[in-house]
């Protein structure tokens, strides 16, 4: 077999067999394809686009190549959650004990941020002592024992992976359907679990920016996880303003505690429990939306999830009286009110500006060796629909030295737009369960 053949072949249009692209994925990881070569080819799919069958293959390939954790010797039905990314979104920190609360095994790996998005391994190291770098045996022993893990990801996991989005990165094929699902679903994959639920995004904050889009990648990704045999579901959420009204590691780990305590945000819980429901659904805990929900609702009232959040803090070394007393998380030393010059309703906040006033304040890295500040970040005070009047407060920054608030400010007044009408969106813009 040779790479040449294989490219002329796609650049023609037609379809690669399976064994052909086992061959590609396995040759490129361990260097014996060049780079200029598979820049070919990703330019030729670019063009010439993949089918159903080319794009699972490439997914499964791109799943072997590196580990792929086994995760038999939990009991019950793994369940998992996957999210596009996007700013505020802490949902993990609240999703994750509320469905183990049920019983149900969470066995889940997640990374760090990136860029104006954050990383759920950062929000809890807002935690002292609490790591996430567990051995394989640890990972399966917590879920067993407390139904919740979250590690880091490993090195070796779907290593052609983070070869192939390197390369296409600085060759401009990043942005091509089959490509960026086969990417995320062959990390998903290689982790192991039974079940996967996906919290599409959409909007300004969201890499789907347009919901066409974001309903498409959901399509393809659901049809990859159902292919390879693990049941998935893809919820659409909107991201075309922050989720929630906290922005910044230690802010949102406070928010998702008052979640946890029943005040969590609307718009934030809205989320969560479609997100939820899925996940206990697909766990067997419940057969309808109606009874999932109220379950977590539940789980919420009764204090069994955050009692779970607690207990997992702890079995992974941090301190959970944490939990218990979230004043004691890091709080940054300076603090600036943003003031509204009109008045109106607040239409639309930009989420993606909101992320990088974030970043400017050492919230998040511009690069993967950035540290960041855990105790910086935004609250917001007005969210879309608010009604404003001058001077209202639209928001409040935390930073670590004025300077760095100042230059914060002006993106965060310019991420509100303010009108005479206010305007509604739906948190939740659809569902895919087969596609």
């Amino acid at each position: 077999m040779r790479m040449y053949d294989l490219i002329q072949k796609k650049k023609q249009g037609a379809a690669l067999s399976g064994d052909e692209i086992s061959w590609m994925v396995k040759e490129y990881t361990n260097g014996a394809i060049p780079d200029y070569q598979m820049s070919a080819m990703m330019m030729a799919i670019c063009f010439q686009g993949m089918d159903e069958t080319e794009t699972l293959q490439l997914t499964l390939s791109m799943r072997d190549s590196g580990d792929v954790l086994d995760l038999s010797s939990i009991s019950g039905i793994k369940v998992d959650k996957h999210s596009t990314g996007g700013v505020g979104d802490k949902t993990s920190l609240v999703l994750a004990p509320m469905v183990a609360s049920l019983g149900i095994p969470v066995a889940k790996m997640s990374g760090r941020g990136l860029g104006h998005t954050g990383g759920t391994i950062d929000k809890l190291e807002c935690f002292p002592g609490f790591t996430t770098s567990l051995s394989e045996s640890q990972f399966i022993e917590n879920v067993n024992r407390i139904k919740l893990a979250i590690m880091g990801q490993t090195g070796n996991l779907a290593p052609a992976d983070k070869k192939l989005y390197a390369l296409r990165d600085v060759t401009a094929t990043v942005n091509q359907m089959s490509l960026i699902a086969s990417s995320i679903m062959s990390k998903k994959l290689a982790a192991g679990s039974d079940a996967i639920v996906l919290d599409v995004k959409t909007g300004n904050g969201a890499f789907m920016q347009k919901e066409s889009d974001a309903f498409a990648l959901a399509e393809e990704m659901v049809r990859i996880g159902n292919g390879a045999g693990k049941r998935t579901v893809a919820v659409i959420t909107d991201m075309d303003q922050p989720l929630g009204f906290a922005v910044g590691n230690s802010l949102e780990v406070k928010e998702a505690i008052l979640s946890l305590n029943g005040q969590g945000p609307a718009d934030f819980m809205e989320v969560v429990y479609a997100l939820g429901a899925q996940m206990a659904i697909l766990g067997g805990k419940a057969d309808t939306q109606e009874e999932a929900r109220a379950l977590l609702l539940d789980a919420v009232k009764s204090g069994a999830a955050l009692k779970k959040l607690a207990e997992f803090v702890e079995a992974q070394g941090g301190d959970g009286n944490y939990v218990y007393h979230p004043e004691l998380l890091p709080a940054a030393p300076h603090i600036l009110e943003v003031k509204s010059s009109e008045e109106g309703f607040i239409t639309r906040i930009l989420a993606e500006e909101i992320g990088l006033a974030s970043l400017i304040l050492g919230g998040g890295r511009s690069t993967k060796d950035s540290e960041i500040d855990l105790s910086v970040g935004i609250l917001l005070k007005k969210k879309r629909g608010d009604h404003v009047q001058y001077g209202d407060t639209l928001a409040t920054i935390y930073a670590s030295s004025m300077d760095k608030a100042l230059e914060a400010y002006g993106k965060i007044v310019n991420a509100y737009h303010i009108g005479e009408t206010p305007e509604k969106c739906p948190m939740i813009k659809g569902v895919i369960k087969e596609a």
